[in-house]
């Protein structure tokens, strides 16, 4: 392994919940769950570690969230909230070095291998930017030092809420002979259990098996589950990391059938795409709709337009095209999505608009 590279993780300590507490001290101490109605389909975009001693976890229901913790107070999202403190986070970051891979709102790997104080300390300049943070916002961070990625993001989790992990080189190996497997980064619960069928429980049981047999049991993650346990992880950090997709979905408070409505729900969503593209100059060349069913069934439709989609004419053109094959108007529906892939900046080439010219390129009304 390239014991070389000194990478750290932050992340943020329930963050959004964390925000909401920080702005409305009321909160403080108490089960915060930053999420939908408790009495919709909405789900947990966040909780407290309040809420989390009651079983509260991110993507639960929101239902099954107020059954577990009765008492928990609930807010709903903020967004541009946390991303203007995320900014801030962001330039303590580009303080230190220009290696900043932002993962999202909460949480960015960075290299420190070469650093603008000249410190060959990773661990001191992790605290020195856990302590910047909670300076300009308030708000705490855990960090992960260690030689790659991969053991700085597993370790970043070791000493939550507000800690530090720091695991040198020497002591990867060891580290991870006895890390249960479900800590592993990647390791979610179905193929923890397929490793547990396998007797595999530790990082250590997972080293005793070869590339091959790894690869037979897991296909192409096989050489990825190979790699991590023996604490190899060559990932730069990458300082920018290129958008492939802007998208809105809503999960709906009721399923419907109403054609009329679900068309306006799109085209809401629409005007929410645009309005992002627009902020980042940027077009598009596919369009696809996100429908699931009221028995949980999920479709997707796409199109590649020939032309470049600028502004919500050219997404609600294609709208009721990929809404003929679907079973919009004769199976009830529960969440609807716009999504545009195929990114590019408009100030980067010359574009072919889609005729007639519209006057101007603009939020405009779809049809």
């Amino acid at each position: 392994m390239n014991s070389n590279r000194k990478i750290v993780h932050i992340d943020m300590d329930a963050f959004f919940a964390s925000v909401e507490q920080l702005d409305n001290p009321e909160l403080m101490g108490k089960a915060v769950i930053v999420g939908g109605n408790p009495h919709s389909r909405g789900v947990v975009a966040a909780c407290s570690y309040e809420a989390r001693k009651f079983g509260v976890r991110s993507a639960m229901s929101c239902a099954k969230a107020v059954r577990l913790c009765p008492q928990a107070i609930f807010t709903r999202p903020r967004m541009d909230r946390y991303r203007e403190i995320s900014a801030w986070i962001m330039e303590i970051f580009f303080k230190y070095t220009d290696l900043v891979e932002q993962l999202s709102v909460d949480e960015a790997f960075l290299d420190l291998t070469e650093n603008h104080l000249d410190e060959p300390s990773a661990s001191l300049l992790a605290e020195l930017i856990r302590k910047d943070i909670f300076e300009k916002t308030g708000l705490t961070a855990s960090a992960g030092v260690s030689c790659n990625k991969f053991i700085a993001k597993v370790a970043s989790d070791i000493n939550k809420p507000n800690g530090i992990k720091v695991i040198p080189p020497a002591e990867v190996l060891d580290f991870l002979a006895t890390l249960p497997i479900g800590k592993f980064y990647g390791v979610g619960a179905a193929t923890e259990k397929k490793m547990e069928r396998i007797g595999v429980k530790t990082g250590g049981d997972l080293r005793r098996f070869t590339l091959e047999e790894l690869t037979f049991h897991f296909g192409k993650q096989g050489g990825y589950f190979h790699s991590i346990c023996r604490g190899l992880d060559p990932r730069p950090v990458k300082s920018s990391r290129e958008r492939k997709s802007i998208g809105s979905e809503t999960t709906l408070s009721e399923d419907i059938l109403d054609m009329e409505l679900i068309q306006h729900i799109l085209k809401e969503q629409a005007h929410s795409v645009i309005d992002t593209m627009q902020k980042k100059c940027m077009g598009a060349h596919t369009i696809s709709i996100k429908i699931r069913y009221h028995d949980f069934t999920t479709i997707t439709r796409s199109i590649t337009s020939r032309t470049p989609l600028i502004n919500t004419r050219d997404i609600g053109f294609y709208i009721p095209k990929l809404l003929e094959n679907t079973e919009a108007g004769r199976q009830k529906i529960r969440l609807l999505g716009v999504t545009v892939s195929g990114l590019f900046q408009l100030n980067s080439s010359p574009i072919q608009l889609r005729l007639p010219f519209p006057d101007k390129v603009d939020r405009q009304t779809l049809p």
